[in-house]
């Protein structure tokens, strides 16, 4: 008596045929009802510009590691270029940075692997690329110390970006909480900037650096309120003095880039803290004013 077998049909797709040595990646999204959805792969054009981000920030790291090597043999005139290198492909990123996110929502491209594709990129470029910067150029002088500063920073920008990405939703967008890590390592990146168009030394403003690094890496885990831009409404009519404003504003950057956006976003930094202040003084003058007509 023969068995018999239930044969099953041969896949030939060639998705069995050659296994693939990276699995394809599967979300799941809610549809309009409200139930989940299985997409397939990713989305190209914003991940293209998160990814151009995480080049531009990794570029700036090797850029700032290879300014010390340089030095030994071709002098420190040319490092200073490989230090303004880094610094400006820290500003590259953070322009593909605020292009990646509008290119989404512009396309409704938005998908959870990619903002967090977008963070990881955001710690390497905001978080490492500036503290390293800074410890070549400046804080490695100050041996161990120097280190340690650089390292609160990159913690500071990685609990920045923790705490925003569970914040979504659940905040109002007019304000960040806490400096930004884009602003906080603008303002690292043009005081490099700065300071090797004038031709300083890291080591005589090391202690001035530390303390600038420091600063914006506590400022990023702050309280403190900074003004978004994200309900800017761009598309409303404005006074015509205002694109002549704009026009001087990018004159402006164009003849002096290092210094104007030195002065623009360290101009931004401390507006937060002065804001706070100012908060802090009304509140507490409205509190007392409580109290004595009590």
């Amino acid at each position: 008596m023969k068995e018999q077998f239930n044969e099953q049909p041969e896949d030939t797709s060639i998705e069995n045929k050659i296994p693939l040595p990276v699995d394809e990646y599967i979300e799941e999204v809610p549809d309009e009802k409200g139930q989940k959805v299985r997409h397939k792969g990713v989305y190209l054009l914003p991940n293209l510009f998160t990814t151009a981000a995480l080049f531009a920030g990794f570029y700036s790291i090797v850029s700032a590691m290879y300014a010390p090597v340089v030095v030994a043999h071709e002098g420190i005139e040319v490092a200073r270029d490989y230090f303004i290198y880094s610094a400006i492909a820290i500003f590259i990123a953070m322009i593909l940075d605020g292009l990646d996110g509008r290119v989404a929502r512009l396309t409704n491209t938005q998908s959870a692997f990619g903002a967090e594709y977008d963070s990881l990129s955001d710690m390497v470029a905001f978080g490492l690329a500036p503290a390293l910067l800074a410890f070549q150029w400046s804080l490695a002088e100050a041996g161990k110390l120097g280190w340690m500063v650089a390292f609160i920073y990159v913690a500071c920008a990685a609990l920045r970006l923790a705490r925003f990405n569970v914040q979504i939703g659940s905040v109002d967008k007019k304000y960040f909480i806490g400096l930004a890590s884009p602003s906080a390592a603008a303002v690292v990146a043009s005081s490099v900037w700065a300071f090797n168009k004038l031709e300083v030394s890291g080591e005589s403003v090391v202690y001035l650096m530390m303390l600038l690094v420091a600063a914006a890496g506590v400022l990023m885990v702050s309280n403190i309120k900074y003004y978004s831009f994200k309900t800017l409404d761009i598309k409303s009519r404005v006074p015509f003095i205002a694109i002549l404003v704009i026009v001087l504003l990018f004159a402006i950057i164009g003849t002096a880039p290092a210094y104007a956006l030195l002065f623009i976003f360290f101009s931004y930094t401390v507006s937060g803290p002065i804001q706070f202040l100012l908060h802090l003084k009304k509140r507490n003058k409205h509190k007392n004013e409580l109290d004595n007509n009590v």
